[in-house]
């Protein structure tokens, strides 16, 4: 039994298996501790953009995620008869990142896909389920686990350098480190419930959101089988009153033919408070948050999940340049500097959402009849609505001659090597030229995109740093995507976002981290 590793998990969610497989990537072993012995079996999110679809993509998922998943179409602003009020189409091929812009999935089968990632790299990752953590403590030279096997009761004990809390909502890592919540000021009870049939619905394949004060619904396909309702609760109601299909009947009746009830396999009926909550720390020396762990948000614009995913991009490749050596404990600082305010805007705006649609009683109903239909003519509006670009990185994270760790202001460092918006953002997951892949291949380090081939002796710096050099032709995607941006050549980080950009190399490749193990 394996009881010691460079980096401890807890929690084997989607989040903590992200992790340890990205990690893997990178060198670093790691431990990953859960309670259940197997993927949890109830479906909770059913949502993920192109972002987080590079990141499957990374781990060699893609063609397995796209085989248990289906491309969102877009959204329609529905009344509670189903009356359109306006729609946001989407289109379902993949775009500027490879995938589709939304996919739709079934939790435990993206939990499965993940587990497969992880036997693929059992060399340098144990997953231990059946565990019930019990504390964690830590100390100037690393964290220990105490732990028991949920079957046997035997104390187990895990130590190792460092401990990601992928742990939930009710986290324990995040108590061992005196986290508190910072509310957002949203709160509401829904009822989230799962149907499977054989019967087509004939319904539209995008999310239907009932904007309606009294019961706001949501409703989306996520299967050839497999449909997804949500209904906010009145207060006098729980998921008790809906336990069966007869009862849920009545909600989801508008959506379904005549006389199908029969056809109906009621997959689950849950009652869930949906909140928006951050907390007001994500690491504290040696214990980091990730996930539900360290932000709640609403799910009116899928990001729950992504959220965590997003978390473990960004965590694992510093991390394991911290392991390796060269680089500074500090610059793990930068973890929570960069990911802090993108999980705040992104739960600010699903809030946002959430209140637009569903608050405001019968002046909002009404408003939103008046609106909404003007919405879809707006030229341009449609593609805002649906495109799934997140916000860049205020903060970019550099290691200046390869040790001292820095945090600059994205606009800063663009703008003085005079690269229009490019440092923060996420480099497009383009084709790099015909048969060699796109650009996602060549990032298993830092990698610098160029117009212009280095000298002998910037190549040789570069190199020496650990990161890599992929010249480009005008003419190409990449190509384009710089002189687009007054730039000629970009340091792109290996969780694919742009760290440094401006209008020759030279100005670039002195900021290249010394990343060994990244």
């Amino acid at each position: 039994m394996i009881t010691h590793a460079p980096v401890l998990i807890v929690g084997a969610g989607p989040t903590g298996l992200t992790a340890a497989a990205l990690l893997a990537d990178h060198g670093v072993p790691s431990v990953i501790l859960e309670r259940w012995d197997d993927v949890y079996p109830q479906p909770r999110a059913v949502h993920l953009d192109d972002e987080v679809y590079r990141v499957l993509g990374r781990l060699g998922l893609a063609e397995e995620f796209a085989s248990i998943s289906r491309p969102g179409h877009g959204l329609r602003l529905v009344t509670r008869d189903l009356q359109v009020l306006a729609e946001f189409r989407r289109d379902p091929d993949g775009g500027v990142h490879g995938y589709p812009a939304a996919s739709m999935f079934d939790q435990p089968d993206l939990e499965r896909l993940l587990r497969s990632a992880i036997a693929r790299r059992s060399d340098l990752i144990t997953l231990r389920g059946g565990v019930e953590v019990h504390s964690i403590d830590q100390s100037s030279s690393g964290v220990t686990v105490s732990a028991s096997d949920r079957h046997s009761g035997a104390p187990l004990s895990f130590d190792g350098s460092y401990l990601l809390g992928c742990d939930g909502a009710g986290s324990l890592a995040r108590e061992s480190i005196g986290g508190s919540w910072r509310d957002l000021g949203f709160s509401q009870r829904w009822l989230v419930v799962d149907i499977e049939t054989a019967e087509d619905l004939d319904q539209w394949d995008g999310v239907h959101q009932v904007c309606d004060t009294d019961r706001a619904a949501t409703y989306m396909r996520i299967g050839d089988k497999r449909y997804r309702w949500e209904f906010r609760l009145l207060d006098d109601e729980s998921a008790d009153d809906y336990s069966s299909v007869e009862a849920v009947a009545p909600l989801i009746g508008p959506w379904l033919p005549a006389n199908s009830e029969g056809s109906l396999t009621l997959i689950r009926s849950a009652e869930y408070t949906f909140r928006a909550r951050c907390a007001q720390t994500w690491r504290d020396r040696r214990v980091f948050l990730l996930g539900d762990a360290a932000h709640l948000t609403p799910p009116f614009i899928g990001q729950g999940m992504g959220a965590g995913i997003r978390d473990a991009a960004n965590l694992s490749w510093k991390l394991a340049a911290v392991l390796a050596g060269g680089v500074p404990e500090s610059s793990l600082d930068s973890y929570e500097q960069e990911r802090i305010p993108h999980a705040l805007s992104m739960i600010r705006l699903a809030v946002g959402v959430g209140v637009a649609m569903t608050r405001g009683g019968n002046g909002g109903d009404l408003l939103r009849r008046v609106i909404a239909p003007r919405m879809a003519r707006i030229p341009g509006l449609s593609a805002r609505v649906t495109d799934s670009a997140t916000p860049s990185l205020g903060t970019s994270y550099h290691v200046r001659h390869g040790a001292v760790a820095d945090l600059l202001p994205s606009v800063v460092l663009g703008a003085a090597r005079g690269a229009a918006g490019l440092p923060g953002t996420l480099a497009p997951n383009v084709i790099v030229e015909s048969g060699r892949g796109r650009l996602d291949d060549f990032l298993d380090r830092c990698m610098i995109v160029t117009l212009d081939e280095p000298s002998p002796d910037q190549r040789f710096e570069i190199v020496r740093r650990g990161a890599g050099v992929l010249t480009v032709g005008g003419e190409t995607p990449l190509g384009a995507w710089l002189i687009g941006h007054r730039a000629r050549a970009a340091l792109i980080r290996p969780d694919s976002t742009v760290m440094a950009a401006g209008t020759d190399i030279d100005a670039i490749y002195t900021v290249t981290p010394t990343l060994m193990g990244a």
